[in-house]
């Protein structure tokens, strides 16, 4: 009787819960100051440091787990003709209402802190077709000096040397070098794993992930590895507090931009040329083309073996997997759901243009 009791008052707490969110959705100063930069820290730090020793994914596990019992239990309700359905309706609502309360908890929140460019104290507004085309120009000469500086030939594909493993220690030192100038992106207790589930995320199309309910940032160890320094260092940003994507891209790029090795600083401007090459197209296709002839061979092939790749992965599944993350972001305030990471566009021409000033003064 106690047991079914507790299983009642958990059910009945999960729509109460949707509700306090959406109320909280509406003050971020709130949850910048309380939650994002006051008790979240300390949670992300214990998840990383009791779970961050383990060699393996332990939020893989646990997802799998949770996906067995799921189907186990739709199995069972289906089996028994229904019988019993309400009973077992709000145990199943009592398990979804501590699972969410986890989410938000141990991470979900930081969907509703203030903006990242306020917190770097940016003031990006709409950007013209000229600005858009000046960043990118100034991108392509430093991934062209990089693709150079790495194979000494223009027309040769970069092939990172390193193991996924190292990788992950090395962007340790990136975001050290990076907290140096901005403190607030410090990262501390490495908890960065390659995914048991690697060969699915490339089927649904997903090179990462932060596991919300393990602070465990979770990455493809299939994906092209000249993508991989910012593909890791984009969920270690997830761990340290930010949600939206675009700003994980951007501390994901800085991080991995602050790192002294080559293919860790090529990789970064390989992203931020992708991101900006992808929005002059849709203004300008002349730009594009005379920007694209600026590049050296050697990328191009880099782009296109990482075309290739994903290419080699399609299936009828992966659309069906993407309207449902796309849904998922929507519902957590990014509204542009997955274009949400195409803006950080706005982020690098800010960057670009507040780093060029400061240099002229």
């Amino acid at each position: 009787m106690k047991k079914n009791k507790t299983l009642l008052i958990l059910a009945i707490l999960l729509p109460i819960q949707v509700l306090i969110i959406q109320v909280l959705a509406n003050y971020p100063a709130f949850i910048e100051r309380y939650y994002s930069n006051g008790i979240y820290p300390y949670i992300s730090s214990f998840l990383r440091i009791i779970l961050g020793w383990i060699p393996f994914s332990f939020g893989d596990i646990l997802l799998a787990f949770l996906l067995f019992m799921l189907i186990r239990f739709l199995f069972l309700l289906i089996k028994s003709r229904f019988s019993n359905f309400i009973p077992k309706m709000i145990h199943f609502t009592a398990i979804l209402s501590v699972i969410y309360f986890c989410f938000y908890f141990f991470w979900g929140l930081n969907y509703y802190r203030e903006p990242l460019s306020k917190n770097l104290q940016y003031h990006p507004k709409k950007y013209t077709t000229e600005q858009l085309q000046k960043v990118t120009d100034q991108i392509v000469k430093k991934l062209n000096y990089y693709q150079k500086e790495i194979t000494k030939n223009d027309t040769l594909l970069v092939k990172n040397p390193y193991t996924q493993k190292e990788m992950y220690t090395m962007a340790i030192v990136g975001y050290d070098h990076l907290s140096k100038d901005f403190p607030q992106l410090k990262y501390q207790y490495p908890s960065v794993k390659s995914s048991l589930m690697s060969l699915l995320q490339t089927y649904n199309g997903t090179a990462g992930y932060l596991n919300p309910l393990t602070g465990e940032a979770q990455v493809n160890d299939r994906i092209p590895k000249t993508s991989y320094p910012t593909t890791t260092c984009h969920e270690m940003a997830h761990q340290i507090g930010f949600a939206a994507e675009n700003e994980a891209n951007f501390v994901g790029f800085l991080a991995a931009n602050y790192n002294d090795d080559l293919y860790f600083k090529y990789a970064s401007y390989r992203m931020a040329f992708g991101y900006c090459l992808s929005e002059i197209r849709k203004r300008d296709e002349n730009a594009y083309t005379t920007i694209l002839k600026s590049v050296h061979k050697g990328i191009l092939k880099d782009f296109n073996a990482s075309y290739e790749f994903w290419l080699h992965y399609e299936n009828p599944f992966e659309p069906l997997v993407k309207k449902g993350y796309n849904a998922y972001l929507k519902a957590n305030k990014q509204d542009k759901g997955v274009q949400s990471y195409n803006y950080v566009v706005d982020l690098l021409i800010s960057y670009f243009e507040v780093t060029a000033k400061n240099k002229i003064s």
